[in-house]
Order: C-alpha cells, then structure tokens, then sequence
C-alpha cells in the first residue's frame, strides 16, 4: 500500500517513524511518502519537505510566514494528487493537517486516519467539526480522549501512549550513579533535574528562577536537560552566577538518576511520572497576567500537566504564572526532597497513571488500526 504521512514537529517526527516501522512489518510492500523529518527518513520512502520548514508556532510567526504556510499547503494538495496515496496518516499538527484532511476527503478517495489527536479537548474545541466531516479514523494517545470524544458523539480509538513505549525501550535502566555521574563528569552529590522547556522562549521565561530556587539546597547539584536544537551557549549565558551542568540527549538517564525535578508543562511531566520521580511544574510565560486570563477564560482542562489530567486530580503541583516564583518552588522542593510521605503518596499515583496508560505497543497497535480499518471499508 501507498502511505502519505504528514507531521510537522519533532514529536510527531518520533511518533510517525515507530508506527512506519509497524506498518512495515505488517505490509512488506510499504510505500510512504511524507512531510517529516530525519526519523521518518531513516525508516525509508520519500521526505517531501522537512517539518524545520513548516513548525511556525505562535501567532506574530504564523503570520510572518503566512506566505510559506499556504505555498507550503499547496505544494503538499500537489503533491498528494500526483501520488495517489491508499491512506493518508495526519500526526498531530492540527492548523496544517484539518486542511489537508479536508483537502483529501474532498477530492479524493483515500481514507484520512488522525494519529495523535488535536488537543481540542483542551482549547478550540470548535475544531470538532472539521474532525467528524474529514477524518474517518482517530487514533488517541491519552485514556482521557476516549470520553471526551465520545461526548462529542464522534467514536475513536485508544491505541496506547508512545511515551509508555518510549520508557519501556530504555536500553539503559541498568545504569548506576556512578555510570551516569563519571561519563558526564559530575560530582557524587545527589541530583535535581531541571527540564526548563524545548523552546527558547520557554527556557528564558522559566530557567533563571528554577536556578535560583534550587540553588538553595547546596547539598545537592542542579543538571538541565539540555533540549535538542538549542545550543550549549544558549544555556551557559544562564548559569554565569549559578553552579549547573547540561547534559544533552540523556533526559530519561538523567531522571532516573535524579531525586527530584523542576518540569515545565508538556511531556516531560509525563517521562518523569513514568520514571517515579518526585517532580513540581512550574511553568512561566512572558505576558502571565494576559496568559492567565487566556487560561482562565479559554481553556477547557483543569490542569496544565498531561500527569494530572490523565490521573484527574492534582497529583503534583502546578506552579504556573501567578503561583510561579522562587519562594513557591524552593518550598515544594524541599517537599519532594525531604518529606517521605508526600513523596510516597505521589509515586503512589503515578502508578494510577501508569495502570490508565496500559502496555507498551502504542505504534503496534495504530498500525493494527489502520491495517484492519482498511480492509473493512
């Protein structure tokens, strides 16, 4: 069969490469084309544009590039006619890909299935009904979707969490302290992650004051996860006064190793649920009067992180915008650090989640999916 993927981030760059890896093992004459990346690549077929041309986040940049975005649109409705896919797989990316979901069910006969859905459980929620006029099959990565949706009188599937897969791949659980302080020549003090965020902007907004508020526990040393594509000096213009190291592409080492971390909002919060780890959210934007308003007003969701509303109460602390400051931070670090109850009681829950998550086999069991919906149609 003919399979167009389109995913325009990072993330959905790994989710689209492990569910192509499953589609191979269960059609050997798999043929994909796609908007992607390196990953995607690497498992064969043909990368039509790379997704560093088309993740343009935020307003002010949306509309900077609004040239590029429809040349970008046009090029792949293009694209997609030339090829005459069998299926067309949409990750995410919901600005993009409603409008090719429409595009392809409109004039074309190729079923669109959705894997990793939109968040509009969280926001934009009108969204709804593009999803059931274009795309035929969802795919969800959360248990939490599955009623959402299903209140939307809309039916979709829980094929499970890639993170849950990713964790289950550790091919480096075994590793001790010593291990992962020696390569990274680190001192033998216990660990506090610091997982500022995956954008600049995120990083700037939130990093100096999870520094400062760490930096109060002298016994242990602070390790940043460095994230992919931002570069070592960025970091080190942060750390002029404080005493810090970064340490690229080694999150997961770096949490297992860890006695607590700082998380801003996003999947992190989920890798350190997985991993057991003691953690506090704390998540600062640029405008925080304007942000909190925004979230007061438009937002559907009870809770900033992915952990909390899979386990649908507040599992760990949130300290976002107005309750974000070094005060805040250092006084629930030395909860995670030092108060055995409280730290019992949250990996206690983590384990809720972990049960609500299911089995490692997410990309298996989509490629599955998509396998046993296309023959029955």
């Amino acid at each position: 069969m003919k399979y167009y993927l389109i995913a325009g981030e990072a993330s959905g760059d790994l989710h689209a490469s492990n569910l192509m890896k499953s589609l191979k093992m269960m059609d050997e004459e798999a043929d994909f084309r796609f908007f992607g990346g390196d990953l995607m690549q690497a498992e064969g077929g043909v990368l039509v544009k790379h997704y560093r041309e088309l993740a343009f986040m935020g307003v002010i940049p949306v509309v900077l590039n609004l040239k590029t975005i429809l040349n970008n649109l046009r090029y792949c409705k293009n694209d997609l006619l030339t090829y005459q896919p069998d299926i067309v797989i949409l990750v995410d990316y919901p600005g993009f890909n409603l409008k090719i979901a429409q595009f392809v069910k409109t004039q074309m006969t190729a079923p669109v299935f959705y894997y990793i859905s939109p968040k509009i459980w969280a926001w934009k929620g009108w969204r709804i009904r593009a999803i059931r006029k274009y795309v035929d099959h969802m795919l969800c990565i959360f248990p939490f979707e599955v009623p959402f949706y299903k209140q939307q009188n809309y039916p979709v599937i829980y094929v499970g969490n890639p993170t849950v897969d990713a964790i289950a791949a550790l091919k480096n659980k075994g590793e001790t302290f010593e291990e992962f302080t020696r390569q990274n020549q680190l001192s033998e003090n216990p660990i506090i992650a610091l997982l500022p965020g995956s954008r600049k902007q995120e990083i700037k907004d939130n990093l100096p004051c999870m520094l400062s508020a760490a930096s109060a526990f002298p016994e242990f040393q602070l390790v940043i996860g460095g994230a992919p594509g931002i570069r070592p000096d960025f970091y080190q213009s942060f750390l002029k006064n404080q005493s810090a190291t970064v340490v690229f592409d080694q999150t997961y080492s770096l949490l297992q190793q860890s006695k607590a971390a700082l998380v801003t909002s996003g999947t992190a919060t989920l890798e350190t649920a997985l991993l057991r780890i003691p953690q506090v959210v704390c998540y600062r934007t640029k405008f925080k009067r304007l942000s909190s308003f925004i979230w007061k007003h438009f937002f559907k969701v009870k809770y900033i992180s992915l952990v909390n509303l899979i386990a649908d109460k507040p599992l760990v602390r949130e300290l976002f915008n107005m309750d974000f400051s070094e005060e805040t931070i250092r006084h629930e670090l030395s909860e995670l650090l030092y108060n055995t109850s409280y730290i019992n009681s949250m990996q206690a829950g983590y384990q809720t989640v972990i049960d609500r998550l299911g089995a490692p086999g997410a990309s298996e069991r989509a490629a599955q999916s998509i396998k046993s919906m296309t023959i029955s149609q």
